[in-house]
């Protein structure tokens, strides 16, 4: 293969171990729930990691979880939040001004 073709496929990959938020999320062992459907929905969640702006959080599945939420932690208030990505067991979320 080219070099040329090389260089262009490389930048095309993302280093994992590249950092893109612009807030550091601290390591985190939390549960909580994802509320929807007008607070008559949810699904437990585990938040993995979290800082001001968002979190990650780990479900038993994606499945039926829309792209708008309230994150519902205890001792705490609702955090309306948006998915920015999914995995099979996996999301990250931003939050988003009420």
């Amino acid at each position: 293969m080219s070099g040329s073709y090389m260089a262009v496929m490389e930048s095309l990959v993302t280093d994992a171990s590249t950092e893109n938020r612009t807030v550091q999320r601290r390591t985190t062992l939390k549960g909580g729930r994802i509320m929807f459907n007008s607070g008559r929905s949810s699904i437990d969640c585990t938040v993995r990691n979290l800082s001001r702006q968002g979190a990650k959080l780990q479900v038993t599945s994606v499945v039926g979880i829309p792209e708008l939420f309230d994150l519902v932690l205890p001792n705490t208030h609702k955090q309306p939040c948006r998915m920015a990505w999914r995995k099979t067991k996996e999301i990250g979320v931003e939050f988003i001004e009420a």
